[in-house]
């Protein structure tokens, strides 16, 4: 395996502009959220003297209770004990309880929380720096996770659903039967078989199952896996629900950052409630407010306000964040500097800084995490061959076929001639008739856009006619999109990690920590 490109998130044509400006400190207030060991300089500051040594002896515990039933790592375990020291603290990346990790991504995301975690500890020896993945066991949406795709096979899981995703229990086994079939003969193979056997066990919660498969692909790493879904870790924020349900703070305090960034992005990536809150009882329920009770969403309960806050008091493991309210909870129980995150994870943080202030606790660096692509060296000699970049392949490649199919071709070059005729002659004609009366040169104006009008249709017209007579060239362009994009999407929001792992086991994990970026967000090329 070879690195072939390294492509800045600048100059990806799908990348969300409100990420570019993020990067590029385009966006006033959020200078010391990006990457930048000065600005971990300042983070670690600020987490010293917002962390107590209880919050320290808590989290440790917790994982320690947690994780009690896995074998856990000498590294994991040193982890665990440092993070009661000042001087630990953590960084943290978080994803759904997708079947079997889902998309690849999920591994991409953690590895690089961990390489940063190394090459933190390097530029900051006197600290220690923990590597945390935070599941989002009480997710309600199974529709969202209970598959995952292959190159040649879907499996997925159908039990029921409605409740926490992570107390649902696995029975439907049928899935790891068939893929079983596909992979028994991978080199691979059988370590994937047994990894998933023993993850998805019958009985076993897709917490416990996320549990087992993570622990056992990033053990020797020290990472270490966080359930939020833990009454001991909800009753350090009973004062931030608690003034979240009387309130409203968060939408209050975020409005600001809200309107600014819909008018200038068009639109946030999640809208706060009133309540971001959910009730968790065998179902998981949005807290809504009807003036008097306080009224759980889909169901005939309701409280009073003296009821809810008692309610709370006791048993504040039945209080749920949802995507806006998890931030803050994260980072009020967790020693934590930084957040690794897709795009759309960057983008709703970025709606919550002023509410961070707001409750006191310090609001960490931001870092969209890296993008990978492996792709094989034929599917690049193919390309190579058709004097195309694999780049190419992320901006608009409609725009990249159509001049592809258009090239060389000479009633396309003496079209462009004479639209560049045209425009020249139209502009001194519009100006001699301007000289004499404006509605002149406005009609002039009406008949040059007629006229290109006219030359676009001809240029379409020939595209389709060109399509037609190079449909092979069309269809090897189209089959090499699809190869670099399956499902027109890019590879790791489709494959599940085991398509690599099958053929380069744990190597495959090294060779992602070895060329991850750190300190930039880039799309990462690999050549197989």
């Amino acid at each position: 395996m070879k690195t072939v490109k390294k492509i800045s998130f600048n100059d990806i044509e799908s990348i969300p502009q409100l990420i570019k400006d993020f990067l590029n400190h385009q966006i006033e207030g959020f200078e010391n959220q990006t990457f930048s060991f000065d600005n971990f300089a300042k983070q670690i500051h600020l987490k010293q003297n917002s962390f107590d040594n209880a919050q320290r002896e808590i989290i440790s515990k917790t994982f320690t209770s947690q994780l009690s039933e896995l074998q856990l790592s000498s590294k994991q375990k040193e982890n665990i004990e440092s993070l009661k020291s000042v001087n630990t603290f953590t960084i943290t990346t978080g994803h759904q309880l997708n079947l079997f990790s889902g998309p690849v991504f999920f591994v991409y995301k953690i590895l690089q929380t961990i390489k940063t975690c190394t090459n933190l500890k390097q530029k900051f020896p006197d600290f220690n720096f923990v590597p945390v993945y935070w599941m989002a066991s009480e997710d309600h949406d199974f529709a969202e996770i209970n598959h995952f795709k292959t190159e040649n096979n879907y499996y997925e899981i159908n039990e029921k659903s409605g409740g926490p995703v992570g107390k649902i229990h696995i029975n439907d086994t049928f899935f790891i039967s068939e893929f079983e079939k596909e992979f028994k003969d991978s080199v691979f193979g059988t370590e994937l078989i047994l990894m998933l056997k023993e993850a998805y066990k019958t009985g076993n919660t897709l917490t416990k199952a996320i549990q087992i498969l993570v622990n056992r692909l990033f053990s020797d790493f020290g990472l270490l896996v966080l359930d939020g879904d833990s009454k001991e870790l909800k009753n350090q924020v009973k004062d931030l629900f608690k003034d979240e349900l009387i309130n409203f703070s968060l939408n209050k305090s975020s409005k600001n950052k809200v309107d600014f960034l819909t008018e200038k992005y068009g639109k946030v990536q999640v809208n706060p409630r009133d309540i971001n809150l959910f009730y968790l009882s065998e179902t998981r329920d949005r807290i809504d407010f009807d003036g008097d009770n306080y009224v759980i969403v889909d169901t005939e309960k309701k409280f009073s306000q003296d009821e809810i806050l008692s309610e709370l008091e006791n048993f504040p493991e039945r209080f749920s964040p949802n995507a806006l309210m998890r931030p803050v909870y994260q980072e009020k129980v967790l020693p934590n500097l930084a957040y690794i995150g897709g795009n759309a994870e960057i983008m709703y943080w970025l709606e919550l800084k002023d509410y961070f202030e707001n409750v006191k606790i310090p609001f960490p660096i931001l870092i969209p995490r890296n993008s990978m692509l492996f792709i094989t060296e034929k599917t690049l000699g193919k390309i190579e061959k058709l004097d195309l970049r694999i780049e190419d392949f992320f901006q608009n490649f409609t725009q990249i076929t159509n001049s592809k199919i258009l090239e060389n071709n000479s009633v396309l070059e003496s079209l462009d001639k004479q639209k560049n005729l045209i425009i020249n002659n139209f502009a001194e004609l519009r100006h001699l008739a301007e000289t004499t009366e404006k509605s002149f040169g406005n009609m002039v104006k009406a008949e040059e856009v007629r006229q290109l009008k006219s030359f676009k249709r001809l240029k379409k017209r020939l595209l389709h006619a060109e399509k037609i007579k190079q449909n092979e060239l069309l269809e090897r362009l189209e089959k090499l999109f699809l190869d670099v994009h399956p499902a027109k999407t890019w590879q790791e929001r489709i494959l599940n990690f085991s398509v690599f792992f099958a053929d380069y086991g744990y190597s495959w994990l090294e060779t992602i920590v070895e060329e991850m970026e750190v300190e930039q967000s880039k799309l990462i090329i690999v050549a197989i």
